[in-house]
């Protein structure tokens, strides 16, 4: 067989062939591990849910997606809506988004029927590394900055040092800013729950309007 010339031409068409070969493969990998993957991700989310409601013992309705427009932007949100049982609301988990210092912070959080904070867990975190497991410690029910048990319902969550009244919180020592990212995530999450609150007793969605 007949050596091929070293010519661009030929180099050209040997370089096309791999990036296609390679191509092909990479999409072959990608649709044997899509299906694991999202397994996995729905088995994480289905932990994340129970833990941040506190409750293993529960029922999670269809994800809602919402789309809000906050400064300026529109970001989604995603409502898991809980309840016993015996179908009696027990609030609901937010996911919620927002820029933090070194990219975007991502938070689950489980509201109550009357809006208090039951749990949270970081999803996703491109912060300075070990910033983002320091949030998902700082801000626990032991944790020096803890929300649990808060209410934004009487007025948003915010660091000490912002000084804008109640519902004041530490932030984690050296980094303001990933705190204020995950308090402003927490708040946008309550701000869309309480937006699409359900009425524990009825099941009826209420709207709030304006």
């Amino acid at each position: 067989m007949e050596k091929l010339k070293s010519t661009l031409p030929n180099m050209v068409i040997v370089l096309v062939g791999v990036a296609l070969v390679m191509g092909a493969v990479l999409a072959y990998v990608n649709h044997i591990t899509e299906g694991p993957i999202a397994t996995k991700a729905e088995k994480t989310l289905a932990a994340g849910i129970k833990s941040v409601m506190g409750s293993d013992n529960l029922q999670v309705a269809a994800p809602e997606e919402a789309v809000e427009t906050v400064d300026g932007k529109q970001l989604a949100f995603v409502i898991h809506r809980c309840s016993d049982r015996a179908g009696r609301s027990l609030g609901a988990a937010v996911e919620s988004t927002t820029g933090g210092f070194g990219g975007d912070l991502k938070v689950l959080v489980g509201f109550g029927p009357k809006g208090d904070i039951l749990g949270y867990t970081i999803l996703q975190a491109s912060e300075t590394p070990g910033l983002g497991a320091k949030a998902d410690k700082w801000f626990q029910k032991d944790g020096k900055g803890s929300i649990i048990g808060k209410s934004p319902a009487t007025g948003d969550l915010h660091v000490s040092k912002d000084d804008k009244g109640g519902n004041a919180v530490d932030a984690i020592t050296a980094s303001t800013i990933t705190s204020r990212a995950f308090l402003k995530a927490v708040n946008q999450a309550y701000a869309v729950y309480a937006k699409r609150r359900i009425d524990g007793n009825s099941g009826a969605s209420k709207v709030k309007k304006g």
